[in-house]
């Protein structure tokens, strides 16, 4: 939790001075200017119960309050409970729930949290409805006595749909419905959820908040302290705590998310543009064009449209697709997304291969369906890299 006079000093800084000096101080027993790597799974007690804030490294760590505390402020919001990993983090997040209770979220998600409802939680009495949510009279019609949790995700993976965060949560408010937006795909350099009426932000700090492809790490954060009690609680009950280690490099991968996501951002829509005119390419998937259906609402809630781009080919197979995927240089063909070096991936065969397929075909999941993640390389070479392997097939 923030004091007061740590309110003060984290409301006045602009974000690029947030993500460097936000939640962090000099060690006061060296004056090390990095936060140290709390390696340790207990803390010696002076006498029962007499300590120095900390007893058993599940439970707390200098480090990961460090990050909890940076996490916080980047979101704008007042308390941040960090994770073993995005899923993790999801985990605990329906956690909250009960079973009988019911959540809506878009039919365009995360293939592991369209999972973890279904497969994990549906065994213990949970239910999801998944639907179109770019339309809220579509989450309004399955609204019911037992519906406890809105679950957001904008922009959605990989089909990038924008969905309007503050008409989302005022309609959730109206029901009495907790609100979560999964933030992954924009980072907090780009939207602030918490700022539109969200209760919870959460993060796959993996990807744009680690930024360098070495960590795996979930993050949930909030401004209800109801909610923030019962998350640190499922934290410490569960167990599902990052080491400090990872801890450290999260930090460290935040102090220039600024820098790189916005570099992505340029990058993406340079990759864009570039796609749009190729003749063996069907459609792009980027809410950074004017004619995208949430380009309105993405300039609203956001200040740049991400480092994400998806399209599909005109030729419409998985063949055609695995040769422009198989002969790249620069785009890596791997899972994941948000870090310096640009990914390529197929969301129906990688990502998304949870989701049964008539399901992803019926949001357009097709395919010859490609996911780039852009990095923060050149744009003249990335765009020499997808230029050779389209002229591979």
């Amino acid at each position: 939790m923030r004091t007061h006079e740590s309110q003060i000093t984290i409301i006045d800084m602009k974000f690029a001075t947030k993500v460097i000096h936000a939640g962090i101080e000099p060690d006061p027993s060296s004056g090390a200017i990095m936060t140290p790597i709390f390696q340790t799974s207990t803390y010696v007690q002076k006498s029962p119960g007499e300590h120095n804030g900390y007893e058993y490294a599940r439970t707390q760590n200098p480090t990961r309050d460090a990050l909890q505390t940076n996490l916080a402020a980047l979101e704008n919001g007042d308390y941040g409970i960090c994770f073993s990993s995005g899923m993790a983090a999801t985990d605990a997040v329906m956690k909250l729930l009960k079973s009988g209770d019911e959540i809506v979220s878009t039919n365009d998600l995360y293939g592991g949290t369209y999972r973890l409802i279904n497969k994990v939680f549906g065994q213990f009495g949970l239910k999801g409805h998944f639907v179109a949510m770019t339309d809220l009279s579509n989450v309004e019609a399955k609204i019911n006595a037992n519906t406890r949790l809105l679950w957001i995700e904008t922009p959605t993976n990989p089909m990038l749909n924008i969905i309007d965060i503050q008409a989302a949560c005022d309609l959730a408010k109206k029901h009495g419905i907790l609100t979560c937006v999964d933030n992954t795909f924009a980072s907090p350099y780009l939207q602030t959820p918490l700022d539109f009426g969200a209760d919870l932000v959460l993060h796959s700090a993996t990807k744009y908040l680690g930024g360098h492809s070495d960590v795996v790490h979930g993050a949930v954060v909030t401004r209800n302290k109801e909610l923030a009690d019962k998350l640190y609680f499922i934290q410490n009950a569960a167990g599902a705590v990052p080491g400090p280690q990872d801890c450290f490099l999260i930090l460290r991968g935040i102090k220039t998310l600024h820098l790189r996501v916005q570099r992505s951002c340029d990058n993406a829509r340079i990759i864009a543009e570039y796609l749009r005119q190729h003749p063996k390419v069907n459609r792009v998937f980027y809410p950074g064009f004017e004619d995208h259906p949430g380009h309105e609402i993405a300039k609203r809630q956001m200040r740049d449209f991400g480092g994400m781009v998806s399209f599909t080919l005109k030729e419409d197979t998985l063949e055609a697709g695995s040769k422009v995927m198989s002969n790249t240089h620069f785009f890596s063909l791997a899972e994941s997304l948000g870090g310096v070096e640009s990914l390529i991936g197929h969301p129906p065969t990688m990502t998304h291969a949870s989701i049964p397929r008539p399901e992803r075909l019926a949001v357009g999941m097709t395919d010859s369906l490609i996911r780039l993640s852009v990095g923060v390389e050149d744009a003249d070479d990335l765009v020499a890299d997808l230029e050779k392997a389209f002229g591979d097939f």
